[in-house]
């Protein structure tokens, strides 16, 4: 899945901005009722500003944090401005404000097009099989169909991606003439072409034409020219979802400019989903068409969509939602289906940003609906369809001195809010992956426009976002995991998601299941699914990944005919990979908590003690002396990956001093402007070492603040999320940064992706410092790493109530409140050197920088420990021992 557009231009929207948030200042002494709806942060907002210091005063707790909140007021949202109009447009704005004037677009009934004369006849160099085409009816594609007369049909070459591609139409006699028109679609269009001419035996040039991104491509010639024989040569097309083919529906034998049919561009302000709705408040009487184009970026907004699920199925609507309005006027909610018969479809639910709306048709939508005519909109809006994460459904929140970071923190809850959704026939991933089991259900999608399907290694990240922000649509997860285990094969692989009727074959993503099953049981002790499920975990980790285990005790990918398997990035490495058994290790030991909890211990040894197996197996084969790092793969060229490194680290493969050098050598070999590359070369694809993933950023994050490096993990954030909050679309999550910090797969990027939602357990987990230890939070640790950050407050939802904590490094010391739900208990973990420590817990010395005062106090993992922390309100202070 390398990305088409290496070095694409990324609109920046603002640059980033670092204040303190102290109380009194407006941005928090405002009431949670009162800040709800309005001045939320946003990309557009961004300024520049001094880093915190460690005299700024944290807010009230429980106040503040709701301005930073994303999600729209109402499932109705409306669009926050128009960015463009072309063509006859009157008022094109009057279309924000309902109930007022109407924007009306006008075009004028076009000319009948130029036809060559009878007996003309054309041959290609090439001509694609027929088949049955998008809308299931025979379809041939013959070089004929350029020159029929009938829009509808096109010649289409047989060399995807390879040129030149020649079409030859010849005359029955010279004919002189000035030029010409091809006419594509939006399927893609000839981008590069020349165009000679045959007169006294020999080709003559003609014209010349060079990045051509239009339809209707008027060629004029330089001066008339008499010719018997037309010779058009492609060298370059669009490269679409359809595929890099020369398609070319009509060549006229005059130059024919286009008129620029009207449209409006409308900018909602931010990505959201769910189903357009447009206003009109009357039409003239020939039916004209509408069409809308979505997207969630502006660089890749034309006259086609971004991604459509209909493109990606193989259908005719050529990118975009069609409507013929009526002359009463409608008032049409887009849903998926064709208005007339097998005419004028519109694809339903859509995840985007901008919207363009156009008085067009498509020709082979007539006579339903005709590109011409008027049509007078009175609003667009759309009907949210995402979980709607008003301040009201938060039940954990975050807020700290540092407001970049609390916008990414919410940015990140926005992006999980929006792929959190009810899974439905219509707008689900058209590739085989509607699954009745599923039908109705709330479940964690990847993003609002693709993938609309579940993947259980984007629950690794996402499900923990969901836990954390509002734990009552923990059933999202739940519903999905169970799904994956209902759908196990014999041989106990687990598949990755729906798609392809569950058969999607990735070698990782059963390991995800494991872990994300023990996540699911931490954070909500739903002991009734680890029962149900247990024998799944038990097949996965005791049959399948035994299957392709080698003699070293490593998985090693090719056994048992895993050799085409995938992972989360189709990644084409085969053998042992340092990602797969450190995953492995890190699933085996989840499984083995999950294990004991239930009572089967005998399994809890048996996977602890494989565990410990694999690891040493790991630092003994694939452990890189000379870089100091974990080597991507045993196999092949030299390389070294974030995602393995990372999690070897999280998953305690890596002891203090390789975790050390291996977080030195990504700092050296992979650090970009916009986070940090997945790779540290190009070995395994051109631009592997300029890519991004949050996905895999997550755990280099994560290992950073827990390897003690709290001011690289802060600074690793602030690029990678700082760099998609300043570029457009803004606030939400990319799927995947491209070379330069372009959209890694162009206008196919998903830019609001659940699996880059990291940033949020990370800075809840580790910069505030609290995490659940067992199930159902019944025991639980704060330890925080405040880095740069003077103070950081937060709550975390528990099936007993909230945990909350807040922390301050203002003054000499540090100071740490928790308040503590009935029925659980933990521990806090103070910052600081212990022998330079003194802490107290109000006048009560614990800890005078040489030994405990109680037995409940002690030094565990280099930080002043305080145990057996019960229900109730707990504060310490950590300042320097006398």
């Amino acid at each position: 899945m390398t990305s088409n557009h290496a070095h694409a231009n990324v609109p920046e929207i603002g640059p980033a901005r670092r204040t303190v948030l102290a109380a009194g200042t407006a941005a928090v002494a405002l009431s949670a009722t009162g800040i709800a709806g309005a001045g939320r942060a946003s990309a557009a907002t961004a300024g520049t500003a001094p880093r915190p210091h460690p005299g700024a005063v944290p807010p009230r707790p429980g106040t503040g944090w709701q301005r930073y909140v994303q999600a729209p007021a109402s499932r109705t949202v409306r669009p926050v401005r128009t960015t463009a109009s072309t063509g006859d447009v009157l008022r094109p704005e009057a279309l924000l404000k309902p109930g007022g004037p109407a924007t009306v677009l006008r075009r004028a009934e076009p000319s009948p097009a130029p036809r060559w004369p009878e007996g003309t006849t054309a041959e290609a160099s090439s001509t694609h099989p027929g088949n049955n085409g998008g809308d299931g009816q025979p379809r041939t594609y013959d070089a004929s169909h350029a020159i029929d007369g009938d829009p509808q049909t096109f010649w289409n070459d047989d060399t995807q991606g390879a040129f030149p591609d020649v079409l030859t139409v010849t005359l029955p006699a010279e004919r002189e003439l000035s030029g010409i028109t091809i006419v594509s679609n939006s399927d893609g269009v000839p981008t590069d072409f020349t165009v000679d001419v045959w007169h006294e035996n020999a080709w003559k040039r003609a014209a010349t034409r060079s990045d051509n991104d239009v339809i209707q491509c008027a060629v004029p010639f330089t001066a008339p020219l008499p010719a018997t024989r037309v010779r058009i040569t492609v060298s370059g097309v669009q490269d679409t979802p359809s595929g890099a083919f020369t398609r070319i529906n009509e060549v006229w034998p005059e130059a024919v400019e286009a008129d620029e049919p009207p449209s409006v561009t409308v900018d909602f302000g931010k990505v959201v989903v769910g189903y357009p709705r447009v206003r009109f408040a009357g039409a003239s009487d020939n039916s004209p068409g509408v069409r809308l184009a979505f997207s969630e970026t502006k660089q890749f907004l034309t006259g086609r969509s971004d991604f459509t699920r209909n493109d990606q199925a193989g259908g005719t609507s050529k990118g975009t939602d069609q409507f013929a309005v009526p002359a009463r006027g409608a008032d049409w909610l887009d849903h998926k289906g064709f208005q007339a018969g097998d005419k004028v479809f519109a694809d339903g639910l859509h995840g985007f940003r901008y919207l363009k709306i156009t008085l067009d048709a498509l020709s082979s939508d007539a006579p339903a609906a005709q590109p011409w005519g008027t049509v007078e909109v009175d609003s667009v809006s759309l009907e949210f369809s995402a979980y709607l994460g008003a301040p009201s459904t938060y039940r954990g929140w975050f807020l700290c001195s540092d407001d970049e970071l609390n916008r990414f923190w919410y940015g990140a809850s926005y992006t999980n809010e929006l792929v959190t959704d009810t899974f439905r026939r219509d707008d689900v991933d058209p590739r085989a992956a509607w699954s009745a089991s599923l039908e109705g259900k709330l479940v964690l999608h990847d993003g609002p426009k693709r993938d609309r399907d579940p993947y259980v290694g984007d629950l690794a990240v996402s499900a923990r976002t969901l836990y954390l922000t509002h734990d009552d649509a923990g059933a999202a997860a739940r519903n999905v995991l169970a799904d994956l285990a209902e759908h196990q094969r014999a041989d106990g692989w687990i598949p990755p998601a729906s798609i392809n009727n569950y058969t999607l074959p990735l070698f990782d993503y059963p390991l995800w299941w494991v872990t994300c099953s023990w996540d699911y049981v931490l954070y909500t002790g739903d002991r009734a699914y680890a029962t149900r499920y247990y024998p799944n975990l038990v097949k996965v980790l005791d049959t399948w990944y035994p299957s392709v285990t080698d003699d070293a005790g490593l998985l090693s990918k090719g056994l048992n005919g895993t050799g085409g398997y995938g992972d989360y990035a189709f990644l084409n490495r085969t053998g042992r990979i340092t990602y797969y058994n450190v995953n492995y290790v890190q699933a085996l030991r989840d499984a083995a908590r999950l294990a004991r909890w239930l009572g089967h211990t005998d399994d809890a040894d048996r996977w602890n003690e494989r565990a410990g197996q694999v690891a040493e197996a790991v630092n003994a084969h694939l452990w890189d002396e000379k870089a100091g790092a974990y080597l991507d793969s045993s196999t092949g060229p030299v390389r070294h990956a974030q995602d393995g490194n990372a999690i070897a680290i999280t998953a305690g493969v890596a002891d203090a001093g390789r975790a050390a050098t291996a977080l030195a050598h990504l700092d050296a070999t992979t650090r970009q402007q916009y986070g940090n590359a997945f790779m540290d070369n190009d070995t395994i694809f051109d631009g592997a070492s300029q890519r991004v993933y949050a996905f895999t950023s997550y755990p280099e994050i994560v290992a950073r603040f827990e390897a003690g490096r709290a001011d690289s993990a802060l600074d690793q954030i602030r690029r990678t999320y700082g760099w998609m909050d300043r570029h457009d679309p803004g606030i939400t999550h990319w799927e995947g940064i491209g070379p330069g910090g372009s959209l890694y797969e162009g206008a196919y990027t998903s830019m609001a992706h659940g699996w880059s939602t990291g940033v949020l357990p990370a800075l809840t987990h580790q910069l505030l410092g609290a995490l659940p230890l067992s199930p159902g939070y019944a025991t639980w640790q704060v330890r925080p790493h405040p880095g740069d950050v003077a103070w950081a407050q937060g709550q975390l939802p528990t099936p007993h109530g909230p945990l909350a904590v807040e922390w301050n490094t203002a003054g000499p010391g540090f100071t740490l409140t928790v308040r503590v739900p009935r029925g659980t208990r933990g521990s806090v973990a103070l910052p600081g050197e212990p022998t330079r420590l003194l802490v107290r817990q109000g006048r009560r010395v614990l800890w005078d920088g040489r030994r405990p005062a109680s037995q409940a106090t002690r030094v565990e993992a280099g930080r002043v420990t305080v145990t057996l922390l019960g229900e109730g309100t707990h504060t310490f202070t950590a300042v320097p021992a006398p």
